[in-house]
This record gives C-alpha cells, structure tokens and sequence, in this order.
C-alpha cells in the first residue's frame, strides 16, 4: 500500500468517525463531579485526559474522573493527571485539532521538564478521535501529533467509546502494543448499537484498564 493511499484510507475513516459523533452529539452524560484539586507535577507517571463531546467534569464525569481514581489508588506508583483543554464541542470546527495542540504540547513540556516521566493517554468518544491524531492515525485537519521519539514515553493508550473503533481505524503499528479500547454492547458510538446509555456507561472497564497500564510499568 502506498503512502498517499494509506493517508486517503485515514482521512476516510476520520470523516466516518465524525459522522458518527455528528449522530451521537446529543449523548450526554448526567454523572455528578466532585471537587478534586490536580497538580502538575514530575510525578512518574502523568494521565493525559481528552474527555468527551460537551462532557461535564473536570477530567471528564463518564471517563476521566472516576477512571483517575482507580489508576491513581491501583498503580504501583505515584500519578498525576492532566486536563486537556480543548473546547470537546462539534459546534466548534476546530475543537478536535485544537484537542491534539492541547495534548500534545503538554506531552512536549512535560517530556523536556520531567525526563524521567511518562504518560498514559486517555481519550472518550471525541477525545478518542484527538488521541488517535496525536498518534498519527487519525487525519484531523490542523492536527499536532507527538514525534515518534517520544513514543518510548508513552506507557498506554486507553480509549473509551471510540468512534473510530466504528469504522475500522485502529492505532498506528507504534502503538498497537501498549493500546486498549474498550467499547460497551449497545454504544452507538463504537458498536453502532441502539442504547445511548451505552455511551456513558464504562465503569466495568477501569480495573481493567488499570491492569493494562500496571502491567507496563
């Protein structure tokens, strides 16, 4: 396969994946937040968040918020996680290379202030798609994808309800390793299923995605 046919092949598969969230723009999730102050810090390992479209929370009430808890009780070591700040919104055209500036500039600051630090990469639903193009498998236009020289940094890639998983597209061969993505029965989003619900409902998933990054450390 050529090189340009394989970029064709992604940029299709994005376009897919968007109309897929275009339809499910209207999941939303109804969880509670709690007050949880987050430090960045040169702890050993950094969870990179991109939540969800229009998802309440701080990291993300479905996804970042209670999946940091577990990882933060569950891992061997010490943890901090990291908001990324992109506007999560299907209104605003820019919002998905805006999420891969967001995430991967953080990355690029943390790798060259805390050298021994590294990263586990968290996306949901939308945040799916951004994780994807930081990783260079997904063709959003505009994206910022991490130099493939960090890529030893990156301890696992969890993503959750991702469109992407929808319509064929999988990481790139870098990271097919160290990559989880959890997808629950009946998710429109990711299964194509007819519960909604679906979309939000992940808890099921986190000790498992625990064990996932534990194991890598």
């Amino acid at each position: 396969m050529t090189y340009r046919k394989a970029v064709r092949i992604v940029a299709r598969r994005t376009a897919q994946a968007l109309s897929v969230l275009l339809l499910a723009a209207g999941i939303g999730t109804a969880m509670s937040h709690g007050s949880t102050a987050w430090a960045q810090n040169c702890a050993t390992v950094d969870v990179v968040i991109a939540r969800g479209t229009v998802e309440p929370g701080y990291l993300g009430a479905a996804i970042g918020d209670p999946l940091y808890a577990v990882l933060s009780a569950q891992l061997p070591v010490d943890t901090v996680a990291h908001r990324v700040e992109y506007p999560a919104d299907l209104l605003v055209p820019s919002s998905m290379a805006d999420g891969t500036r967001a995430m991967t500039t953080h990355l690029l600051h943390q790798a060259a202030a805390c050298p021994d630090q590294r990263f586990v990469l968290v996306g949901y639903s939308q945040g799916a798609v951004v994780t994807h193009a930081v990783l260079g498998s997904a063709a959003v236009p505009g994206a910022w994808t991490l130099p493939p020289e960090l890529s030893d940094r990156v301890v696992a890639v969890l993503l959750f309800g991702d469109p992407m998983r929808l319509v064929g597209g999988t990481v790139t061969p870098l990271y097919a390793d160290r990559t989880a993505n959890y997808c629950a029965a009946g998710d429109p989003v990711c299964a194509g299923g007819v519960f909604p619900a679906a979309h939000g409902t992940y808890e099921w998933a986190f000790a498992a995605a625990a064990g996932q990054v534990s194991a890598r450390l």
